[in-house]
């Protein structure tokens, strides 16, 4: 009797208001120039605001930016 391969277990991206992309893990990371990271952890914050010392990874340095008077409006 042929049996159908199980679906592959559908990852969770979270993406945050105002901080990173919340990953679960393990996980690998390519760069746009092709660099790779890993991480272990069972969830990994990837940095998108360009700012952190550990990009690709979230450093929190999006927390220290200064808002804009636009930002400051909303």
């Amino acid at each position: 009797m042929p049996t159908t391969p199980p679906e592959p277990a559908r990852g969770r991206v979270v993406i945050t208001a105002d901080g990173p992309v919340l990953v679960p893990g393990p996980v690998e990371v390519v760069t746009a120039d092709g660099t790779r990271a890993y991480s272990d952890r069972p969830v990994t914050a990837l940095c998108v605001c360009g700012q952190s010392g550990r990009y690709p990874f979230c450093d929190t340095s999006h927390r220290r930016r200064v808002r804009s008077a636009h930002q400051e409006d909303a």
